[in-house]
């Protein structure tokens, strides 16, 4: 009988020859041996197979087919995951050391949750660090998170979260940007043990879908957010994200 993985970790990747070594190095690297690695490629066209191709007996799962986008390629990798816990690390992201995961659920606590979530480094495309998530962005991590968190922003980095598998719904695809706001958010409704590792997670390469699409994705969030909390409580919420941004863009000269 084969023993079940601890966790299952997910990269989604698309034409990301240039992105995706490091990310498949990050994640076959880790110390911890009870993970599960899968990858969902949507057919890409670049060298993005062949880079992968050394490393095939190392990875546990491997799908190179067209998608209808990311949210469809993120359930894909769900709906294989066997870990007690999922979590999603991209093309271009990475875990922060060799010893993250096992550092993650080093005690039980950790592994009897139903969430472990942490901090997030943001890197440039060099890899170079640029700072904290939450102190590049005017959205604090929570040190206690509940899904009414995610009132007043996307407050945890969608790679610095991991689930338990049975509390890890498929996406909503109805959602061109924000799906991802909107599964954290079921996610954690559905949570009742979340347990918040002190040490930072994962290098997240700034960018992504949402801030190359701003416009449509703030639209979006609106909309995702006016779902779980209602239209006057987000209204409200809107108006206290748009203050602090203009507090921080005061305080730093930027906004990112």
């Amino acid at each position: 009988m084969s023993v079940q993985p601890l966790i299952s970790v997910i990269t989604v990747v698309y034409n990301g020859e240039e992105v995706i070594l490091p990310t498949l190095r990050s994640v076959l690297s880790q110390s911890l041996k009870e993970v599960e690695y899968i990858i969902i490629d949507g057919a890409s066209k670049d060298k993005t197979l062949e880079i992968i191709e050394p490393y095939r007996a190392q990875i546990s799962h491997l799908i190179s087919e067209p998608d209808k986008g990311l949210y469809d390629a993120m359930n894909k990798g769900l709906m294989l995951a066997t870990g007690r816990f999922v979590m999603f690390m991209n093309a271009g992201d990475r875990f922060y050391s060799p010893q993250t995961l096992e550092e993650m659920f080093a005690n039980e606590a950790a592994r009897q949750a139903d969430v472990v979530y942490g901090e997030t480094m943001m890197v440039n495309v060099a890899g170079e660090e640029l700072g904290l998530r939450s102190e590049r962005l005017p959205l604090r991590l929570s040190e206690h998170l509940t899904y009414r968190s995610m009132q007043r922003g996307m407050v945890v980095c969608h790679q610095s979260f991991a689930v338990r598998r049975e509390l890890a719904r498929l996406y909503d695809t109805s959602w061109k940007y924000c799906a991802d706001v909107d599964w954290v958010i079921r996610c954690l409704k559905s949570s009742s043990n979340i347990y918040r590792y002190p040490g930072i997670v994962c290098r997240f390469l700034e960018g992504g879908l949402s801030r190359k699409k701003l416009k449509g994705s703030l639209k979006e969030r609106f909309q995702v957010l006016k779902k779980h909390f209602g239209f006057w409580p987000n209204l409200f919420n809107h108006g206290l994200i748009v203050l602090r941004s203009v507090w921080f863009i005061a305080k730093r000269g930027k906004l990112y």
